[in-house]
């Protein structure tokens, strides 16, 4: 017979829940970077969206991370039929990269990949360490 584990929080003595597990995601989210005003559709440990122009975008962590050195990755679609690219550590030719209290990527059409593309479906996710 399989035992069943049923909580309503995990944690450890100090440090917060996140901490307790090296290889969780420590903040994720979706939204549609096309929209007029882009607003998160669902989120974790995210919190201010800005559309910096051109599939360029930027939002800053609820909790910070421990430095500037997080793995990124995520997904865009341009339209129905484009997938994007992501990228978090170029914008437009520059080395505009995240901090331990945000983080900054643009998508791309992969027909056009040397220039920005608003996507419909964009999804981001963070690995690394919390503050």
């Amino acid at each position: 017979m399989a035992s069943i584990l049923k909580v309503d929080s995990i944690g450890k003595t100090s440090g917060s829940t996140q901490d307790t597990m090296s290889g969780m995601c420590k903040a994720w989210n979706f939204f549609d970077g096309t929209a007029s005003t882009i607003a998160y559709a669902d989120s974790f440990n995210s919190s201010t969206l800005t559309d910096i122009g051109g599939g360029q975008y930027k939002y800053a962590f609820t909790n910070n991370m421990g430095n500037a050195n997080f793995s990124f990755g995520g997904a865009a679609l341009v339209d129905e039929t484009t997938f994007g690219l992501l990228s978090g550590t170029e914008i437009a030719g520059s080395h505009a990269r995240s901090t331990s209290s945000s983080g900054q990527f643009f998508t791309t059409n992969t027909a056009s990949v040397n220039s920005g593309a608003n996507a419909n479906s964009i999804s981001t996710q963070i690995f690394g360490d919390l503050a």
